[in-house]
């Protein structure tokens, strides 16, 4: 008859083999049923990728202003690289984060109903903005009597045949100046469910893929064309590697490269590959320094292409950002500060907020067109700006966190970023 006392009746020695034996076993069998892919535990949102979002928000709309005082704030203007990139990392990093965590726990089903619904969102919101920019541009070329604005903002061919030009909108071929960033954004979350299910499998190997499509695209000049001519201002087969870069980051990748990004050769990198970008830029704005940069060096360097995402373009950004990683901590206590929570904000509302700083750039186009103005009116529109963005996102959160009971207890509070979730 055997009693509790039984299981420990043994020789130590065996017991001890016998217990690191079923010890190394358990260890096998959860790493075999670990994903590829790992997420961080859920807690409070990243708010670095919102500051930076709302960062890359009002980059975006003060570049979209004629140039004034303000424009040379704007890093575009000290390197090869400019918010766009920023937007589009932050963009795929909250992406892969929402619906990776959604992919691990309900499946690629659930996870891709959930990432096409949000398509859908970003398509009306796109659809949306192009009637009211649409509208607003011909209102104010109509009652100015000014033709040029029809011309400037890319809808003459609107104008001309209406059904066609609406059909080719619909289909994102066609797109007025400064709405190029949402049809990318489209294409890239169409793709999204099939990113995340190969990085589920092999993430590293989905980066490779990535790397490669890039490389395909530079050698065998890949497009989508747009209407009436041309392509699209942001080449997706290119501009898809900083998206899916961001995914990768998000599922760990990041926390894989820790160690090369706290490494001081890493900084030193980062560091000189910045100010040698600062000064080529310089050249651009100073004629006179033409003469120091060799002609051979600007041969190979130029032109550096924004449509297909060129290799200096995206490794000035992985400079930044990880200049960025290093000295801006999660727990920074600034993160915290009154002073930059409009830019938070902005950032956690980045759809309505991106379409209303289109609606908001056009206004200011126009007024400093029509108004004889100095840097004085340049710079107190671009302000004005900011404000009215700032203060819709206010009231945007006002709204889901206070005024909306349903989706807060739901807990839809905060989540109106790109992604449609919380990072």
């Amino acid at each position: 008859m055997s009693s509790i006392a039984d299981p420990i009746a043994g020789s130590p020695v065996a017991d001890a083999k016998t217990g690191a034996k079923a010890e190394a076993e358990v260890k096998a069998k959860a790493v075999a049923a670990a994903p590829a892919i790992s997420l961080p535990a859920t807690g409070e949102r990243e708010l670095r990728l919102d500051l930076f979002r709302g960062l890359a928000l009002w980059l975006i709309f003060i570049d979209h202003l004629p140039t004034n005082l303000l424009t040379w704030l704007t890093i575009r203007n000290y390197g090869f690289s400019d918010a766009t990139e920023i937007f589009i990392f932050i963009s795929g990093y909250t992406a892969a984060f929402v619906y990776g965590r959604a992919m691990l726990e309900g499946g690629f089903v659930i996870a891709t109903a959930r990432i096409l619904r949000r398509v859908w969102q970003i398509y009306v919101a796109h659809v949306f903005l192009f009637t009211i920019f649409l509208a607003e541009i011909s209102y104010v070329a109509t009652s100015f009597e000014n033709p040029l604005y029809t011309e400037e903002m890319g809808i003459m061919d609107f104008l001309k045949q209406p059904d066609v030009t609406i059909v080719q909108a619909l289909l994102l071929r066609f797109r007025p100046v400064n709405m190029d960033v949402l049809p990318l954004y489209i294409v890239l979350m169409l793709f999204l469910p099939l990113i995340l299910w190969l990085m589920k499998w092999k993430p590293d190997v989905t980066l490779g893929l990535s790397v490669l499509l890039y490389a395909l695209t530079w050698q065998f000049d890949l497009y989508l064309s747009a209407y009436p001519n041309g392509f699209w201002a942001f080449n997706p087969f290119a501009w898809q590697l900083l998206f899916v870069f961001g995914a990768w980051c998000a599922l760990g990748g990041a926390r894989r490269m820790s160690r090369i990004l706290s490494s001081n050769i890493t900084m030193w990198i980062c560091i000189v590959y910045l100010v040698a970008a600062f000064f080529v830029t310089l050249t651009w704005y100073v004629p006179q320094l033409g003469h120091i940069m060799p002609k051979v060096i600007e041969q190979w360097m130029y032109p550096i292409n924004k449509t297909d995402l060129d290799v200096l373009r995206f490794a000035h950004f992985l400079a930044l950002a990880a200049l960025t990683v290093r000295f801006l901590p999660r727990d920074w206590p600034g993160l915290k500060s009154p002073w930059l929570r409009p830019l938070i904000l902005c950032g956690q509302h980045s759809l309505e907020i991106f379409c209303l700083g289109v609606f908001l750039a056009f206004a200011g186009h126009f007024v400093l067109a029509e108004v004889s103005g100095g840097a004085a009116l340049h710079a107190l529109i671009s302000v004005c700006g900011i404000l009215i963005m700032c203060g819709m996102a206010w009231i945007i959160s006002w709204y889901k966190h206070s005024a909306d009971k349903g989706a807060s207890k739901k807990g839809a509070g905060g989540n109106a970023d790109l992604a449609g979730g919380g990072a």
